[in-house]
């Protein structure tokens, strides 16, 4: 059983204080200090409410992964692997996998922490915002194989979307981050992104602007923006909650 769920902001090292002075302001949180061998990981923290954000230096392309908290997790990566994932790499504290099609996740030991969602984001023209959500890119041709894969693999419930290219997968008990799965138009390895509620998104973009973020595109009722590390992510027209 999943317990909790991670979003992971994978950035290059040598843009990663950017990054992460942008990531921490337009989600309100604070640093905590780094650990890892090579003090390439640390935590967002909220103000209050549990954490749900982490960030990584890599050396390579920046990437958003997830990171799911699980019982037993020698059980969950066998398990996963019977479902077509494969094993990267197997740490004392966590094991890193791929999806069928290609997306980077990480199997880590669950806690029993009591679930408290952090407070919403109010930006200085008083809209408000979250990042509540991650959205799993999958290839055209791999859509129904991937949707399989983490529906099976997290045992939530698959649920249409209001857009035929999209679906979701809900938890029983509440999380504070949801996930989207999205068809893509085109054919490439899985992926994925982060996608932000928001009660204006004009205005959210224009506040994200200023702090280095750019405008992308547009969509009926989102706005795709990019990070100081060029990476994708969404604001969108959903009531934050």
């Amino acid at each position: 059983m999943i317990r909790w769920l991670w979003i992971f902001l994978d950035r290059p090292a040598d843009r990663f204080d950017e990054n992460a002075r942008f990531w921490t302001t337009v989600t309100a949180t604070s640093l905590s200090p780094t650990r890892g061998e090579n003090s390439e990981f640390v935590t967002l923290l909220p103000e209050s409410g549990r954490p749900s954000v982490k960030m990584q230096a890599v050396a390579d392309d920046s990437r958003v992964h997830l990171d799911l908290d699980v019982d037993d997790v020698g059980a969950a990566a066998k398990r996963a692997q019977e479902l077509g994932a494969t094993l990267v790499l197997e740490h004392p504290d966590y094991i890193v996998l791929k999806s069928p099609h290609g997306m980077t996740f990480c199997l880590t030991p669950a806690d029993r922490a009591e679930i408290e969602f952090p407070p919403l984001v109010t930006g200085p023209d008083g809209s408000q915002s979250r990042l509540d959500q991650v959205c799993i890119d999958i290839g055209a041709t791999d859509y129904d194989a991937e949707t399989r894969f983490w529906t099976e693999l997290t045992g939530w419930t698959h649920r249409p979307g209001t857009l035929p290219e999209f679906a979701r997968i809900n938890p029983e008990q509440p999380l504070p981050v949801k996930i989207l799965l999205q068809r893509l138009d085109e054919d490439r390895p899985t992926s994925a992104h982060v996608d932000l509620a928001c009660s204006d998104i004009d205005a959210v973009a224009r506040w994200h602007e200023s702090l280095g973020a750019r405008q992308v595109s547009r969509g009926a009722h989102w706005i795709v923006m990019a990070d100081p590390a060029d990476q994708p992510y969404c604001l969108t027209g959903r009531e934050p909650e």
